[in-house]
């Protein structure tokens, strides 16, 4: 139908600084509980980081072998994240407020801006009054058990975003199909499915 957008797929972008440890790890994680959620082919997950510096590259070892280790499969290739995105993503999701102020900044109007939230404002266990707030502590200068930890609080936020997720699409889908009654509706005119003699 001319003119008319189907909502699917909606689509979700992590982003962290260089696009190897911490928006990977929640690239995965979230897609793994999209599929299991039944949600595949209704959402589109991906990843990008805020600086170009590893775009290319694949995950950081560590955060491969944390995946791995917890059962996620992933492919990932490192990239930047580029504000004509915005027009085509529906929720961009920053990793620490860093991230969130600097996408914001590069949202290229008020209505993209408002689509970058932060991973653990879903979380209904993380403690906004905590050293960090929302944050997730970048791994990658520290060990694996620092990888794990970025891991735990991912997989915590996972549930909260899902659920907002699957709230957005269904209403989308309802928006989509009233929308195409009331165009099917509009075409047939007042006299739309009755017989004629």
């Amino acid at each position: 139908m001319k003119g008319m957008r189907d909502p699917s797929p909606y689509r979700v972008c992590f982003v962290c600084t260089g696009n190897i440890c911490r928006s990977p790890m929640a690239e995965y994680v979230f897609r793994a509980h999209a599929v299991e959620a039944g949600l595949d082919g209704l959402l589109e997950v991906d990843s990008a980081g805020t600086g170009p510096w590893h775009e290319g590259d694949g995950a950081d070892r560590r955060a491969i072998d944390v995946l791995t280790a917890h059962g996620y499969e992933q492919d990932h290739i490192a990239r930047q994240f580029q504000a004509e995105w915005f027009d085509r993503l529906d929720l961009v999701i920053a990793l620490d407020s860093g991230h969130l102020h600097e996408l914001r900044a590069l949202a290229p109007t008020p209505h993209d801006a408002a689509k970058v939230r932060l991973l653990r404002a879903y979380d209904p266990d993380a403690d906004h009054d905590a050293l960090g707030g929302l944050d997730v502590p970048d791994p990658y200068f520290g060990g694996l058990d620092d990888f794990e930890e970025c891991l735990e609080m991912i997989e915590s936020a996972s549930g909260g975003l899902l659920d907002a997720v699957a709230e957005a699409i269904d209403t989308a889908e309802k928006g989509a199909e009233s929308a195409r009654a009331e165009h099917a509706s509009a075409a047939g005119g007042p006299d739309a499915g009755k017989e004629t003699t």
